[in-house]
């Protein structure tokens, strides 16, 4: 296959040929001065990209899924009541991560296709006088539909029930793509992974935890040895870490942060928000339908979209890959052969995008899908013309 591929999945994303030179840098030792002064000039510089001053940072060799994980055991014991909100696969799959751990899981679930309702929290946590719910399971972006949830309105409605529950949320798609502010919205935990928007391969999980969590995770009487956030946050005061660090990624996260900063947090979530706007044109100039109900939940980081009636969206996906070098995602769950997602995230501009769309189009044709050939790269183009 000639050319690049044009790696259009929710993440991994394309990783930036400066995050990998640096990577390739030579190890050092991780428990010297060298790195101890690193990690310490590291650390302050995750919380801004979380928009905190008082949350703690916590790396992890992890995928987010392992983030995830020490999430639940550090601040909730078994047995342990929570509300989860379901919209979408990811959303389910932190539910699920708590149930496997003895967590007591209320879930609600909800239609695929929309956020959190903020008015349904409020409900549930009214109704809750005794404050059972020792934590609430919220998805920032649930890559498996499109749609970002409103945290602000989130924790609103929580504040509003006057109830005390700590705010879970899984920003592992959200975070250096989509506007996050852990202060401002009161996230207790927020969980991401190095593999989306921060422009890293997989391989860190990254946290930041509130000093309410914190707190909680002194009465928990989880077994926990690998995900104890204690030893982790005793050592990274030093600039150390309890056990052998992932070296090369974090080298990496400093300058994917170089980047971001660089660009500026509120310049890198218009881009994303941008050419979100501009896919989304070009779905409708094809005619075709988003998993996305609400446009106030449509989502910067990727567009799911439904494949016209007869095409099969996995024979669809395993055409544009072998034949064109375009790798999108397929439909998960129930969204299997009948959705397929498109990323627009991570360190990407308008040709890339364009790009995509072009792929898309010849794709669709390919599989005898009744549009018109360029009508959607006409509209975001449009789109990036009136917006540039």
């Amino acid at each position: 296959m000639t050319g690049h591929l044009f790696l259009k999945i929710p993440g991994p994303t394309a990783v930036p040929e400066s995050v990998m030179r640096a990577m390739a840098r030579p190890l050092i030792n991780h428990r010297g001065a060298e790195f101890g002064a690193f990690v310490k000039g590291l650390l302050p510089r995750v919380q801004q990209v979380f928009r905190t001053a008082s949350g703690t940072p916590i790396i992890f060799p992890s995928s987010g899924t392992g983030a995830t994980e020490s999430a639940v055991i550090n601040v909730l014991s078994p047995g342990d009541a929570v509300l989860a909100f379901t919209i979408g696969n990811f959303s389910g799959g932190f539910a699920e991560i708590a149930r496997r751990m003895g967590v007591d899981v209320t879930e609600e679930k909800l239609p695929w296709g929309s956020g959190i309702p903020a008015d349904l929290v409020h409900e549930r946590l009214a109704a809750d006088t005794g404050h059972r719910f020792r934590a609430v399971l919220a998805i920032h972006n649930e890559t498996s539909t499109g749609v970002t949830t409103d945290l602000k309105a989130v924790r609103d409605a929580m504040d509003r029930a006057g109830h005390p529950a700590l705010l879970l949320v899984d920003t592992v798609s959200g975070l250096g793509s989509a506007d996050f502010r852990f202060d401002e919205w009161g996230i207790d935990v927020a969980v991401a992974g190095s593999q989306k928007g921060l422009l890293l391969p997989p391989g860190l999980g990254v946290l930041c935890v509130s000093d309410k969590a914190l707190a909680a995770m002194e009465r928990v009487k989880t077994p926990r040895a690998y995900f104890d956030w204690a030893p982790m946050v005793e050592n990274n005061r030093k600039g150390f870490f309890p056990y052998t660090p992932a070296t090369g990624l974090l080298f990496g996260l400093e300058e994917a942060l170089n980047l971001l900063f660089g660009e500026g947090l509120d310049n890198v979530f218009a881009r994303h928000a941008r050419l979100g706007e501009g896919v989304r044109r070009a779905v409708n100039a094809w005619g075709l339908e988003l998993v996305a109900q609400n446009p106030a939940d449509y989502s910067p980081v990727l567009t799911a979209v439904y494949t016209p009636e007869g095409i099969d969206a996995d024979k669809l996906i395993a055409l544009t890959e072998s034949r064109l070098n375009l790798a999108l995602g397929n439909g998960l769950g129930p969204l299997g052969g009948r959705a397929f997602r498109i990323g627009h995230l991570g360190w990407t501009n308008e040709v890339e995008t364009l790009g995509t769309l072009a792929g898309v189009e010849l794709g669709l044709r390919m599989m005898g899908a009744d549009i018109v050939p360029g009508s959607g790269v006409a509209a975001c183009q449009t789109y990036l013309l009136e917006t540039a």
